[in-house]
């Protein structure tokens, strides 16, 4: 059920208004049995892997409960008898308890995602390597279909298990309201990954029915579905086109390409999500922010802090800083003194965690190569952003470059989207030998003529669908332009007379009868980040 769909439209309608009809303190049963319905309609066959999940993680959260509240009740009445080591020696005995229960829980639903998502490419790999030794041995490789949302829903329940683990806030004890928690139809998808003590609050308490909210919800949804199905999909025929023959177009054209991957990836992701997010808002329940209009970004770290947000802070928090924090990297940081001296001694710690963090979510993204490739560089930016920091700015004081002025910042933003750009071909060219190509080609043979004597027209679109796109993708320039001075787009339409603010809806809702992209060889379930 495409969020795009007039199908989704209808659930929610039939969904919202039986949540408002409910009894209020029987609502969070309607939106339990409603998730549900979403996902048996999405495919019933997947639900064992989410039931699997919501099992295992209630059972080992409502178990780290007990150990917890057991412990402290024992703690209380032992301490005054123990010194400081004994203490020391009972908490690090306690915590290893509870790793027992905690690292079972973790390889069980990470080994189901894992299986299901990069089996078949281990297998293949494994088969290629055995092949050109000449070992006779073969990985059987089986055809695995993924089960909606799981990498989000497996985040998800695992950050919320590690937070009890961390004794953060108590476990649900309700599996009904626990399973509520990690099966939230509008986010399942593709997010944002939600945090129990944020996300878990809003969906039990008996959300009341609020014109306003469901105006402001609405709004959002349209403002997502533009972005799908005006801009993303339609910039989604050049970038088809020229990464789908990347030995025909080069040059130029790979470089137009890049770029319109960017508002591609965007307006697909950022819509999707608009349109999650404005769903719940109809229901009463705010998710996280996941975008904070990336592309005006000044440096690569800024880039990430922007996009997909909550899976960047799911990596900080339950990957980056245990790894940072470590007692092993902490060694690591005072031999590195030795080695290479106090300044980058200093900053190991900060600088192998970082890496793995995106090596990491270069494979989140895909079981391919090129994903891999896509961590390794964004790794390797990052690394080289936190080394060079101090430096640069020293040199920036040198060379007298004001730092808060224009220029210098329409400088890092454009420096950064090139940077940004350069990886999206990574992930979207066949492979890493043809995004190589694909670079080199763009260097090589560069013919800025393209863009004024018609070549544009061989990419797949007229020229009123170039038109359409362009302005189109100004637009959201402007908002976003607006919404980084401060401005609440919303709000400050919310203030208007209502008949310019009715021009404003039916002129969306025109937009996207007339310019959307859909028909009869359009399937609209292919957000892209459905995928990952």
């Amino acid at each position: 059920m495409a969020f795009t769909s007039v199908q989704f439209v209808v659930f929610l309608f039939l969904a919202a208004t039986s949540y408002f009809l409910t009894p209020k303190r029987y609502r969070w049963v309607t939106l339990f049995l409603v998730n549900y319905i979403f996902y048996f309609m999405a495919g019933a066959g997947y639900f064992i892997y989410l039931l699997a999940t919501t099992v295992t993680i209630y059972l080992a959260a409502v178990k780290l409960g007990n150990m917890s509240a057991k412990n402290k009740a024992e703690f209380a009445l032992a301490k005054s008898e123990m010194d400081k080591e004994q203490k020391k020696a009972w908490k690090a005995n306690f915590t290893k308890k509870k790793r027992m229960v905690l690292i079972p829980a973790l390889l069980f639903n990470f080994g189901i995602l894992s299986v299901l998502k990069y089996y078949n490419f281990v297998g293949i790999n494994l088969n290629a390597l055995f092949d050109r030794f000449s070992i006779g041995a073969e990985v059987p490789i089986y055809s695995f279909l993924l089960p909606l949302g799981i990498s989000f829903y497996t985040f998800q329940s695992v950050g919320y298990l590690i937070d009890v683990y961390r004794e953060k806030y108590e476990p649900e004890r309700n599996v009904a309201k626990f399973a509520l928690f990690i099966s939230f139809f509008p986010q399942i998808v593709q997010g944002p990954i939600g945090r129990y003590n944020i996300l878990g609050e809003q969906l039990y308490r008996p959300n009341s029915f609020s014109y306003e909210r469901v105006k402001f919800g609405v709004q959002l949804m349209l403002w997502g579905a533009f972005k799908k199905l005006v801009i993303a999909d339609r910039a989604g025929v050049i970038v088809d086109t020229v990464f789908g023959y990347p030995d025909t177009f080069g040059g130029t054209y790979v470089a137009v390409a890049a770029l319109v991957y960017c508002v591609q990836l965007y307006g697909d992701f950022s819509g999707g999500i608009d349109i999650a997010t404005g769903a719940a808002q109809v229901l009463g329940i705010q998710l996280e922010k996941n975008f904070e209009r990336p592309y005006l970004a000044t440096s690569i770290p800024d880039f990430w802090r922007r996009w997909h947000i909550t899976l960047g802070a799911w990596f900080r928090d339950y990957v980056f800083y245990p790894l940072s924090l470590s007692k092993f990297f902490m060694k690591v940081g005072k031999k590195g003194r030795k080695v290479f001296g106090n300044y980058i001694g200093k900053l190991l710690p900060v600088l192998i965690p970082q890496f793995i963090v995106f090596f990491l979510i270069g494979i989140w993204h895909g079981a391919e190569w090129k994903y891999i490739a896509f961590g390794f560089y964004n790794g390797t930016l990052i690394v080289l952003g936190i080394l060079f920091d101090q430096p640069l700015k020293k040199l920036m004081e040198k060379l007298q470059i004001k730092s808060e002025c224009f220029s210098w910042r329409l400088f890092q933003v454009l420096r950064t989207l090139i940077l940004v750009a350069l990886g999206k071909i990574i992930t979207r060219a066949p492979g890493v030998s043809a995004s190589a190509y694909m670079m080199h080609s763009m260097i090589n043979n560069w013919d800025a003529n393209i863009l004024i004597n018609g070549g544009l027209l061989k990419l797949g679109l007229d020229v009123q669908d170039l038109w359409i796109l362009l302005l189109s993708s100004l637009v959201l320039l402007t908002v976003s332009l607006l919404q980084e001075s401060g401005i609440q787009i919303r709000e400050a339409l919310s203030k208007q007379n209502v008949v310019f603010r009715w021009i404003i809806y039916l002129g969306a809702i025109f937009s996207l009868i007339l310019f959307g992209v859909y028909g009869l060889n359009y399937n609209a379930s292919d957000f892209i980040y459905r995928g990952f």
